[in-house]
């Protein structure tokens, strides 16, 4: 029975390698599977997922208007898996598609995706899928600052953190650290207020 799998968790938690680890173990057993991203993220380039240790592969893009469930539907098969990144910029709408996916096409889905922005609130796809989903799965990483367990994402600016702007703002280690509750709130600073290693 497929079912709809939601692997959330803090930037560099190993969302993206995951995926393309979990595409590599279904194909070296000639089993399809559909690789899916946002077009919002554009950290290398649309349409391809990307970890940070360097593997890529090209995906399926999913913009605002896209039917994913159609796509899907509509390619041949059989499909074994759809394994999907960004989850965090998908709509309603969108996860609603991949429920029909699981439902309708007996196929599983996987999504991953951060839970929280950088001002500690959920992404609309992110939220829907803690909803929806049959099986959600924390990704782990530690603190920039110490060994605790990371849950949130400070975002900086010139090495200073923010916590105002909007929502969605593309950017990896350059932009944004995962962070403990304790450092997100107070992160180490110098006399700049520039955040300290």
């Amino acid at each position: 029975m497929a079912q709809l799998y939601f692997k959330y968790g803090a930037m560099n938690s190993g969302k993206s390698i995951d995926i393309l680890k979990v595409a590599h173990n279904y194909e070296e057993q000639n089993k399809k599977v559909v690789l899916m991203t946002s077009a919002i993220d554009t950290r290398t380039k649309v349409g391809e997922i990307s970890s940070r240790i360097g593997l890529r592969r090209d995906a399926h893009v999913i913009e605002d208007d896209t039917n994913i469930f159609e796509i899907v539907k509509n390619l041949p098969g059989p499909i074994y898996c759809v394994l999907l990144d960004e989850a965090q910029f998908l709509s309603q709408a969108h996860v609603h598609q991949l429920m029909q996916i699981v439902d309708e096409l007996d196929i599983p889905v996987m999504a991953y995706g951060l839970k929280n922005d950088f001002q500690n609130k959920l992404f609309e796809g992110s939220r829907e899928l803690l909803l929806q989903a049959d099986k959600i799965e924390e990704m782990k990483t530690i603190c920039w600052f110490c060994h605790k367990k990371a849950t949130m994402n400070l975002r900086l600016s010139d090495g200073r953190p923010v916590y105002t702007g909007e929502q969605i703002q593309i950017g990896g280690n350059e932009s944004y650290w995962p962070v403990c509750r304790k450092h997100y709130n107070n992160p180490p600073l110098n006399h700049a207020g520039q955040v300290e290693l």
